[in-house]
């Protein structure tokens, strides 16, 4: 069967390989000029089953409004005049409640196990290399409070099976040397079975080998819309951003992997998700001094910034800002943004890394108000949406394409998962 996948990013492609892999033609069709080149581009690096909580949580309310008026908060909701923001944020607030933290985080945590799974065999089946660190995971915190707040947290993780350790001063250090210097550190949490490396690297290595396989790709290409018979897509029609004639492309079944543009696109023919954009920011920075950074990747508690070793460099993301489509970096607010990465990375690792040629970069995660992804059908029978994974796209990408194309084969992927769209019983 022919299958049209729209995206090349980390689920797009992944989606496209695990076709291939069962035989499927492929054309995947991107708007940009090569893959991985919008949100998986230089996102945070990590691998982070062990940290796949859901925002929504009973203190986040709170927690939002006491940000709302500061432009270097971990996350700013700027409210826009945007109907689809709003629905967003008033369905973020139903799912504040400790209940629904632990079901989304049950869903999250499994879906991060099955992933990372489903990511070690392709490694193994393809020998990709893209700067990859299994040194596991390390939560740092600088006050007690916080400590305390994340021990819990390891609790709950640990009922799901995730080996999330709590650490003291004394043991972080032991896992994580360079972290010396860390002024007022408490203490951690650990996850030894995470890793990290460049998303990327990874992804535009992979969409290779796809390529070499047989599997099209349309770079350049922008989605114009869906033409529709009865209750299928009979074909998807794109256009060449160079000026080039529109295509119309005919394909056996369509799946939907845009990122936060999926739901903009699918709106007009009547799938409306609930999924929007949420700005994250990261600096990618030459080493100065590599024996002297931290080689265990990092999530910074006090800034909600992940910190990760790539060769020789570091990469410092994280804050997540909700104000529409917007990707721009010279904006004042962004600047302040950009700059506090910067800034506590310096704190940590004073003179460690090149601060004087940061590259900065902001991408749009795809955020569900559950975090939990869209991951199945829809009401068209061959139509398949494969987005919304917010932070969590390098950790759930890989899982991700395999499940989908398990559901597009006919069968059940073996996780526990709520996948979206009505149950499917053909098989492609």
């Amino acid at each position: 069967m022919k299958v049209v996948v729209l995206g090349a990013g980390i689920i797009g492609v992944s989606t496209a390989w695990h076709l291939l892999q069962r035989g499927h033609e492929v054309v995947v069709v991107d708007r940009q000029p090569g893959a991985a080149l919008e949100t998986t581009f230089a996102n945070g690096a990590q691998i982070s089953v062990g940290f796949c909580e859901p925002w929504a949580h009973p203190a986040a309310p709170l927690k939002v409004l006491k940000w709302l008026a500061r432009d270097d908060s971990p996350l700013l909701f700027r409210p826009q005049l945007d109907w689809h923001q709003w629905r967003w944020g008033l369905s973020f607030l139903r799912q504040c409640t400790m209940p629904a933290f632990r079901r989304n985080v049950a869903q999250l945590v499994a879906l991060g196990r099955y992933s990372h799974a489903a990511l070690k065999q392709v490694i193994a089946d393809t020998g990709i290399e893209y700067d990859r660190l299994e040194r596991g995971i390390l939560h740092i915190f600088s006050t007690a409070h916080d400590l305390e707040t994340g021990a819990a947290a390891s609790d709950l993780m640990r009922q799901y099976g995730v080996d999330r350790r709590v650490l003291t001063r004394e043991q972080v250090l032991q896992v994580e040397p360079a972290l010396r210097q860390f002024p007022g550190l408490q203490g951690g949490t650990y996850t030894p079975s995470d890793e990290s490396g460049d998303a990327q690297v990874f992804t535009a290595a992979l969409a290779r080998l796809c390529a070499d396989r047989g599997v099209t790709f349309l770079y350049g290409h922008d989605v114009l819309g869906f033409d529709r018979q009865g209750g299928a897509i009979s074909a998807v029609r794109v256009a060449d951003r160079a000026g080039g004639v529109p295509t119309v492309l005919i394909g056996d079944a369509y799946v939907a992997a845009l990122g936060s543009f999926t739901a903009p696109v699918l709106r007009p023919i009547g799938v409306d998700l609930n999924i929007y954009p949420t700005k994250g920011y990261s600096a990618t920075l030459r080493l100065k001094r590599p024996g002297d950074a931290n080689v265990v990747s990092l999530i910074d508690d006090a800034n909600k910034i992940a910190i990760s070793r790539l060769g020789d460099h570091v990469r410092i993301a994280g804050t997540a800002e909700m104000a529409g489509y917007d990707v721009g970096l010279d904006s004042p607010r962004a600047q302040v943004r950009c700059r506090q990465l910067l800034e506590r990375y310096e704190t940590l690792f004073p003179g460690v890394a090149d601060t004087s040629a940061p590259h900065f970069w902001s991408g749009l995660r795809p955020s569900t108000p559950d975090n939990r992804p869209c991951i199945g059908g829809t009401r068209y029978r061959n139509l398949w949406v494969n987005a919304g994974h917010g932070t969590l796209g390098w950790t759930h990408g890989a899982g991700s394409g395999l499940a989908l194309a398990e559901l597009m084969c006919g069968r059940v992927p073996d996780i526990e998962f709520a996948f979206c769209g009505p149950p499917r019983s053909r098989v492609l």
